[in-house]
């Protein structure tokens, strides 16, 4: 099985890590349609965890994301 290597220099990479440092708010839009609203805590290359107002942690599998930003 191949390992993707996590590409830091990748400008949406080092977006969601100063998301991640900024612990700011954030909509997820998937492509279903839903929207997470909450914090980003950790990526790898192929997802996201996203934790929820009630601290329920969420992983997201980067290929359903349609959207992220933050919220105001």
């Amino acid at each position: 099985m191949a390992t993707t290597e996590f590409d830091t220099s990748l400008p949406s990479i080092r977006q969601v890590q100063n998301l991640i440092k900024q612990t700011a708010t954030i909509e997820l839009k998937l492509l279903t349609g839903d929207l997470i609203i909450g914090r980003v805590l950790w990526q790898d290359s192929q997802c996201m965890c996203i934790v929820d107002e009630n601290s329920q942690q969420l992983t997201v599998w980067k290929q359903a994301i349609a959207y992220i930003k933050p919220k105001s």
